[in-house]
Order: C-alpha cells, then sequence, then structure tokens
C-alpha cells in the first residue's frame, strides 16, 4: 500500500515552501541543540535537523526542475487552443510515458481509466477549456470514482478552479492537474505551441 504524506502536515507543508525554509529551520534545530543541551546530548540533538535537510533538499530538487512561468503560460495557451482529439491524445500519450495503462471511458462523467501498480485512477479532462471550475464537474468525477471503486480521481484544467472546489477536491480523493503540473505533464505542447508562433 502507497503511503501518503498528510496534506497539511509539517513536512508537506515545507515541500510546497521554498527550499531554504527547511535548511534555516535545519540550521535552529542544530544550533539549539548545541547551545542548550549538555555536551553529551547536543550531538544526538543536532541530528533531529536531519529531517529537515532532507525535506530541503527534495523541495529544492522539485523546484529546480519545476516549469517556468513562461513555460506554464505557453502550455495553458498552447491547451487552450487544441481540439478534444488532439488534447485527448496528447493526454494519453503523457500517461503511458509516466507508466500507466491506459482506457479511454466514454462516459459523462470521466474520460480515461489509468492503471498502474494495482492503482485505478479515473481522469476528467474534456472541460478543460472552461474559464473557471466549480464543484459540480469533481462531484461528477467523485460519484464516478466510487461507483467504479477506483482509488483516485484526477481532473485536468486550463483555466481557474474556484477554492470551494479545491476543498472539495482535497476532502475526496481528487487530484487536480493544472499549471505548472499540467505543463510538466505535456512538455512538448509548449515547444510545439512556441514553434507554431514562430512560424511564418
Amino acid at each position: 500500500m502507497k503511503l501518503k504524506m498528510a496534506e497539511n502536515s509539517l513536512f508537506a507543508i515545507l515541500l510546497r515552501s521554498s527550499w531554504w525554509i527547511s535548511f534555516g529551520i535545519a540550521a535552529g534545530v542544530a544550533v539549539a541543540a548545541l547551545m542548550l543541551l549538555p555536551e553529551q546530548y547536543a550531538i544526538g540533538g543536532a541530528l533531529g535537523a536531519a529531517p529537515f535537510v532532507v525535506i530541503g533538499t527534495m523541495a529544492a530538487w522539485r523546484q529546480l526542475r519545476a516549469p517556468s512561468a513562461t513555460r506554464v503560460a505557453a502550455t495553458v495557451e498552447a491547451v487552450g487552443a487544441m481540439s478534444w482529439r488532439d488534447f485527448s491524445a496528447a493526454l494519453e500519450d503523457a500517461f503511458r510515458r509516466d507508466g500507466y495503462a491506459v482506457t479511454r471511458l466514454s462516459g459523462p462523467a470521466t474520460d480515461f481509466e489509468l492503471t498502474r501498480a494495482g492503482r485505478t485512477s479515473l481522469v476528467s479532462c474534456k472541460r478543460w477549456k472552461a474559464a473557471n471550475t466549480g464543484i459540480e464537474p469533481l462531484r461528477e468525477l467523485h460519484e464516478a470514482r466510487r461507483a467504479r471503486e477506483a482509488q483516485e480521481g484526477i481532473y485536468v484544467a486550463a483555466g481557474g478552479v474556484t477554492d470551494n472546489a479545491r476543498k472539495f477536491a482535497a476532502g475526496h480523493g481528487i487530484r487536480i492537474i493544472q499549471g505548472a503540473e499540467l505543463a510538466r505533464l505535456l512538455p512538448r505542447i509548449a515547444a510545439a505551441g512556441s514553434a507554431a508562433r514562430r512560424a511564418p
């Protein structure tokens, strides 16, 4: 069974924060231990900073690999100009590259079923061009996920997602792919869109 870190745990928050915050906490823990603990316990106490060093390193690695704001904007623009046929084909290829077995679905709430390592995810992406997504399509995805006993729902959006929809997704096993995560999933789309704009 895959373990998942609680979204609002200290380490999860630090992973989403700038890398230097974790290193700063690690330095503070180490200095406090060396200054405040008796000599025989100081080194052991300073080792309590190690988890923060690990989290800082992970955060730095993620942030180094994150797509730039320019690339994210180019991806969102290119995706918004695509037809459903081209967009769904690009997503299908991207999920296959990530190691999923992909099955197309024809229901109103879901478009793909993904399976990998014994886990099933349902993907809803047909409303990707919506300027702003509310709760309703996420509720439909959740109901479909429960009916098919899938472990996860994935909603793909090029536009915005309301705060209420985000809260609903967080509480109902739905991952929202948009912005930087969409640019990571579809790295060739932004490049293709840029090339098309430069073409005479």
